[in-house]
């Protein structure tokens, strides 16, 4: 299935890495000055998005869709929804963190969004893979990470469970006051790590390097 890959103007400093997990049949959007990445991505934009406050704005305006400055939404939180209303399923966001902190964190919520709309979606940057894990679901964590991390941005999670970890934990809480579940390690080439939960979301976040 098409997948839709929304690009950022945040700092990205390893496009080979990044390149790894895109496909040609990937439908690009790129974001006002998200468009500085396009020749290091090596991927034409399908739709440009922006207010064009950061980049100068296209002078072919058929695959564009041109914001106002004064809006609610930014630029990466319109494409989303534009991206949920044309049907994809599976987003990949790119540039998304990095540099401005403000930004950075309302696209790591923006997991929530889709995650709430029956999307699925990861973030990727130079070092790591970021993607909401909920009640039910359990997640794998292949050997050849550096670190991985489980934080809790809302409300209470509960009934975590880890094994195959150097930290493995039954049945524990975490809470946004105390996020004790930074820099656990897969212990074995031979099985992977794996992360439940019984309530609540997590981000999972795999530090590659």
């Amino acid at each position: 299935m098409r997948r839709c890959v929304i690009v950022g103007g945040a700092e990205i400093r390893n496009y080979g890495l990044i390149r790894e997990y895109l496909r040609d049949d990937d439908y690009f959007i790129y974001c006002d000055c998200g468009l500085n990445h396009k020749d290091s991505l090596h991927h034409e934009p399908d739709l440009i998005i922006g207010d064009f406050d950061s980049h100068s704005k296209p002078d072919d305006l058929s695959n564009v869709i041109v914001l106002p400055v004064i809006k609610d939404d930014t630029d990466t939180i319109f494409a989303i929804k534009e991206g949920i209303k044309r049907g994809f399923s599976e987003f990949i966001l790119i540039g998304s963190t990095g540099g401005r902190l403000d930004h950075s964190l309302a696209n790591i919520y923006a997991l929530m969004m889709l995650k709430n709309s029956g999307k699925h979606a990861v973030i990727l940057d130079d070092r790591s893979e970021i993607r909401l894990i909920s009640a039910g679901e359990r997640a794998s964590i292949k050997w050849g990470c550096k670190f991985f991390s489980l934080i809790n941005i809302a409300g209470i999670s509960k009934g975590i469970t880890i094994t195959g970890a150097k930290y493995n934990v039954e049945n524990a809480l975490i809470n946004p006051e105390y996020q004790y579940g930074v820099s656990n390690e897969v212990l074995s080439p031979e099985h992977d790590a794996q992360v439940s939960l019984s309530e609540g979301n997590l981000l999972l976040i795999i530090i590659r390097n």
